[in-house]
Parts: C-alpha cells; sequence; structure tokens
C-alpha cells in the first residue's frame, strides 16, 4: 500500500535550500555528490542564478524525483526488501537524468560570395527509452552544448507528459539565418542532415528531427530529400501548436481562477506575447478568436502595443509584407520592458530564461503560459509560486508540436496521406489501415488529449499538496511513466 505523502513532508521538501537541493539529488543520501559535465556541486552553497540551462532542468528534476521517490518504491513488485527497493529505484532515477549522447559537428559550407565560413552544430539524444527519439532543429547565435542537452532533456520529460511515445533530442546549428541567402541555408541543412545520417543520428526509427526557432517546412523538406536520396527513406515532421489548448484547459477551470483572481473564461482577458514565430502567432490566432485581447507583442527588433487589441490576420499580412511588427500602423511602438506590463496572461514564446529574479516581482500577469522552453528561472518560479501566479509550464502547454509529430511520424511509415486518418470508411484497399489508425492512434491520442493530461496534472498536483506548482506535478508524472519504462526494461550491461 503507498504510503501517501503528508503535508508536512512536502512543505519540509518545500524548505530544503538551493545547496541541498544541488549539493546531491535529493534521493540520494549520505555523501553523494550530484556531478555534471562543468562542474560537481558540492556540500558548499550554490548560486542557482549561474546554472545553466541543463543544470536547471536537472534542479527541478530533483525536486520532483523528493516527492515521488516513497510512491516509486512503494509500488516496485516483488518480495524484496524495502532497502533493496529503494537503491534499485535510485538507480533508476540516476539513469534516467543524464544526456545519453551528444555529438558536435564542424563543417565548412561556401558563401555567395566565394569564401568558406566553418559551421559548429550540435545534436543531443537525451533518452532512448522510447525510440526513435525526437526533437527540433535550431538555428541560432545562442545555440550551445548545454541549450542542446537541455532542449533534449525538457523533450524527453515532455513527451512522457502527454503520453508520446519518443525520447526526447535536440539540434542546434549556431548561425543568425538573417544572415544567410536562401541558397547557403540549402547548403548549410542538407549538409548538416548528411553529418547526421554519417553519426546514426537521424532516420524514421531512430532519431526525428522537426522545426524550431530559425527553421520551419522549408528546411524539413530539405532533409528529407537529402535523406531520401541517401538513404532511401523519406520522412517530413510539420510544427503544430497547442498553446491555446493548454490554457484554455486551465483558465476555463474556476478553481485554479479563483486562486490567482481571475474569473473563469477568456472574456475581457488581457494577453501579451512575447515572439511572433510559429508558437507565437497561432496563440495569437486562437485566443483572438476566443474571446481574449491581445494588447502587446514583443519581437527581437521591437514591441507594439495597443491597449484595444491586435487583429491577428492584419498584424500577420504586415510583418510578411515588410519582414518585421516595428512600424505597424494599428499600434504604438512600446519603449522598456513589455515583460512588467499590465495583462491578464502573459506567453513567453522566444527563448529561455526570460523570466528571472530580475523581472519576476514586477510581472503584473496573472497567469504564465511557456510557449517557449525553458523561459522561467528558478528563482523566478519560486517568486511566482509565492505570489500566487499561475506558470502553465512548458512540459504540458507546448506539447502539442510534438503530439502531431507523432501523426505525421505515422502517417510517413505507412504511407498514407492525412485524409486517410479519418473514421469515414473509404476503400476495401485502406480498411485495415483505417481500422489499425482508429484502434492504435485516434484512441490513445485523444483519450490522452491536452484535457485528459489536465486532468492529470491536477489530479498529481492535489495528492503531493503542491498548489500551484504545476511545473513539478509535470515532472513527477513524467519520471512515474520514464521510470517504469526503465524498470521493465531491466539494467541492461550495468
Amino acid at each position: 500500500m503507498m504510503r501517501r505523502v503528508t503535508t508536512a513532508f512536502v512543505q519540509s521538501a518545500k524548505r530544503v535550500g538551493y545547496q541541498d537541493v544541488l549539493g546531491r539529488p535529493l534521493y540520494l543520501s549520505g555523501s553523494a555528490k550530484f556531478e555534471t559535465s562543468k562542474r560537481t556541486m558540492s556540500d558548499e552553497a550554490v548560486n542557482t542564478e549561474a546554472l545553466g540551462f541543463s543544470e536547471t532542468v536537472d534542479y527541478f528534476f530533483d525536486k520532483a524525483a523528493v516527492l515521488v521517490m516513497d510512491k516509486l518504491i512503494d509500488d516496485l513488485p516483488g518480495k524484496a526488501s524495502k532497502e533493496a527497493k529503494s537503491q534499485k529505484v535510485k538507480n533508476i532515477l540516476k539513469m534516467i537524468k543524464p544526456v545519453n549522447h551528444l555529438v558536435k559537428f564542424s563543417f565548412p559550407i561556401r558563401r555567395d560570395n566565394g569564401d568558406v565560413e566553418i559551421v559548429e552544430a550540435w545534436r543531443a539524444q537525451h533518452s532512448q527509452h522510447r525510440t526513435p527519439c525526437k526533437g527540433g532543429i535550431r538555428y541560432s547565435l545562442d545555440v550551445n552544448d548545454d541549450e542542446v542537452k537541455a532542449l533534449s532533456q525538457l523533450m524527453t520529460y515532455k513527451c512522457a507528459v502527454v503520453d508520446v511515445p519518443f525520447g526526447g533530442a535536440k539540434a542546434g546549428v549556431k548561425i543568425d539565418p538573417k544572415q544567410y541567402s536562401e541558397t547557403e541555408l540549402e547548403k548549410i541543412t542538407r549538409r548538416l542532415t548528411v553529418e547526421l545520417a554519417k553519426k546514426g543520428f537521424i532516420g524514421p526509427g531512430i532519431d526525428v528531427p522537426a522545426p524550431d526557432m530559425g527553421t520551419g517546412e522549408r528546411e524539413m523538406s530539405w532533409i528529407a530529400d537529402t535523406f531520401a536520396n541517401t538513404l532511401g527513406h523519406g520522412n517530413i515532421n510539420a510544427y503544430a501548436c497547442g498553446v491555446f489548448h493548454g490554457i484554455q484547459n486551465f483558465i476555463m477551470e474556476a478553481s485554479y481562477m479563483s486562486m490567482v483572481g481571475l474569473a473563469p473564461g477568456f472574456a475581457d482577458k488581457t494577453v501579451i506575447i512575447q515572439g511572433l514565430g510559429n508558437v507565437g502567432l497561432h496563440s495569437m490566432r486562437y485566443l483572438h478568436r476566443a474571446g481574449a485581447k491581445v494588447i502587446g507583442i514583443m519581437e527581437w527588433d521591437g514591441a507594439i502595443y495597443n491597449a484595444d487589441g491586435l487583429n491577428p490576420r492584419d498584424l500577420e499580412d504586415y510583418k510578411i509584407e515588410n519582414g518585421t511588427i516595428v512600424g505597424y500602423p494599428l499600434a504604438q511602438p512600446y519603449e522598456g520592458n513589455m515583460i512588467t506590463e499590465q495583462c491578464d496572461i502573459f506567453v513567453p514564446a522566444a527563448s529561455e530564461k526570460q523570466l528571472t529574479k530580475e523581472n519576476a516581482h514586477e510581472v503584473k500577469a496573472k497567469i504564465i503560459a511557456e510557449g517557449a522552453n525553458g523561459p522561467t528561472t528558478i528563482e523566478a518560479d519560486k517568486i511566482f509560486l509565492e505570489r500566487n501566479v499561475l506558470v502553465i509550464p512548458d512540459l504540458y502547454l507546448n506539447a502539442g508540436g510534438v503530439t502531431v509529430s507523432y501523426f505525421e511520424w505515422l502517417k510517413n511509415l505507412n504511407h498514407v496521406s492525412y485524409g486517410r486518418l479519418t473514421f469515414k470508411y473509404e476503400k476495401d484497399s485502406n480498411h485495415y489501415l483505417l481500422a489499425f489508425t482508429r484502434a492504435q492512434v485516434w484512441k490513445k491520442r485523444w483519450s490522452h488529449s491536452h484535457l485528459a493530461v489536465r486532468g492529470n496534472i491536477m489530479r498529481t498536483a492535489m495528492k503531493y499538496n503542491l498548489g500551484l506548482d504545476l511545473r513539478t506535478a509535470s515532472y513527477i508524472m513524467a519520471i512515474e511513466k520514464i521510470f517504469r519504462v526503465y524498470n521493465d526494461a531491466g539494467l541492461t550491461f550495468t
């Protein structure tokens, strides 16, 4: 029988200092140390503000692990002693956390002016507990090995939360795509595909890429074409955005809205979005349709504001025509940091570490909807919890893309178009494929929709008395599911 975690225990865990959390994983005892590729966390005080992105993910993992460990021990079958079960749980948790593979590429490309430039790129595979690995390819000057590792970790946990059977991966190319012609970008993308193939880091049953910051359908088509022409198989995955549905599932929940002082529903809610890429643009469209008022948009080259609300279609047309939102005639330019502007919902949909210790106290939004990966630092997360700000975490909110990618992956493996992935009976030749799809895909995917996952997160938060700490609840869910896979597979070659 599982021992229920008491409120006192949870409060005690919440009071554990950063030194204990990072000096050693909370599920380890004695003098065990938490080691990373860059440093060894000792028992000395650790400045969490100096932690890298991957170390921040590890922190949140440890925070959840200490709460769920007793349940994992109690759920283990067999007649082994409590000590033996405890040791097994610790060993499996050690196996889950680190990134399994990280490869760096350096390759030359010839620019249009004849100069040769060396391009740096990385691909990380966090876990193969489910295969293939899945993760986007990012083109940005901010890319480095730590960022790629952290994003691959988040992808593993994200897939587990929404029951998508992929391991986590991520790739990054250290370039500013705005500074390259289409021909140059095609050269870079095709060469990257070849390098990934040479290392065994791409393939429909091994590692499936997807768009991310700085990439889109065009780059995925180049990758698919290069891969098909070199290894004989094509597999394209597109991008999707489920941020709106994630927000909707919580904003319609009266109990959570009462905790943050808002009325349920989108009516009269004001929204500010950071980043008008794929995630930000689709979020703006759906929020506008639902009755919310998007009053501000932040981009890399400027910000605009209109207290009466912005029209998504008109703004999109302006950006397509001008390549920027700056100068948009139906809004005013915004000076200062729009993150702290008055609004009900703030959607960070750009890059990581945007909400920090320095600005978290000044954020006026009651709901933070993490459209980006890792936009909130450890210190900011703690401040938001203290201020009763609802943070809808990235593990849940931006998992819509990988969910749709799972459909595309199945579609490509079976060489069947989306039109046949319906409940409509078409032709005898498709009957068995449709029956299989309906039984194995639709039933499973839609029964684990955003709404169902939200319910699981809420129940986990209530079970462990976490209040508004949905991030820890999501990590607990991910750990439990990944743990079961590792436990069933056994500890091979250890």
